[in-house]
């Protein structure tokens, strides 16, 4: 099902499955994509658990606010899950859903569970990116896009002071030598969090799909 909720002071269109009375589970798409990259991933976990697929901010339905800091992705995230009564979630989010997953735990840790963080860019500056270059794709906000490159290319500082204070169990899955990402500097960063590598580059849940919902299956079992 997909509905909409105004929160954070913008529009936020999410995708619903499983049972309301199940545990939550929250997908976090990446960059440029929507709810819809999680096809198949969302009917698995909606056997054991309530899922909440949002459009981030700039994304799908959402609204395109011009504003695109990855801190009020988080928030949006926050508020969407107090606006439908979800105390406690675990939250899983790939590549851009992985930072704002990991603000998330950072600034809203009451509201999550477990932690997910699929092939996560390391919070470090990032070198070696080709410019952004516009071209005709759609279904995001091309501001976005700027607004999230600037801060991926230079993280703030401050989220590594906030990733060794993260207190959920967290898995970070890395796509292996085929990824542009060195996911486990993310890991090193959070106490006692799990480092899996999946060689399948960085579109895990989609070029290696069971062997991603395996290692979260067994992350989630624990």
């Amino acid at each position: 099902m997909i509905r909409e909720a105004a929160v954070n002071g913008i529009k936020l269109s999410f995708r619903e499955e499983g049972d309301p009375g199940s545990p939550a589970l929250v997908l976090l798409h990446g960059r440029t994509a929507d709810h819809n990259d999680w096809n198949g991933i969302t009917q698995h976990f909606a056997a054991r658990h309530h899922v909440i697929a949002p459009d981030l901010r700039g994304h799908g339905a959402s609204e395109y606010p011009g504003s695109y800091a990855v801190p009020d992705m988080a928030d949006d995230v926050a508020a969407l899950l107090r606006h439908l009564g979800i105390g406690r979630a675990v939250v899983v989010g790939h590549s851009l859903g992985g930072v704002v997953a990991c603000l998330l735990a950072v600034r809203h840790p009451g509201l999550v569970g477990r932690l997910v963080l699929e092939d996560p860019p390391q919070p470090y500056p990032l070198e070696g990116r080709p410019p952004v270059e516009e071209d005709d794709s759609t279904g995001f906000d091309w501001r976005m896009i700027h607004e999230t490159e600037r801060q991926l290319l230079n993280p703030d500082p401050a989220l590594r002071d906030g990733l060794r204070q993260v207190t959920a169990p967290t898995l970070v899955l890395s796509g292996g030598p085929a990824s542009q990402f060195r996911s486990g500097l993310l890991a090193e960063l959070i106490p006692g969090a799990r480092l899996v590598t999946i060689d399948a580059g960085h579109l895990i849940h989609v070029s290696a799909r069971r062997e991603f919902q395996r290692a979260v299956d067994e992350f989630l079992a624990e």
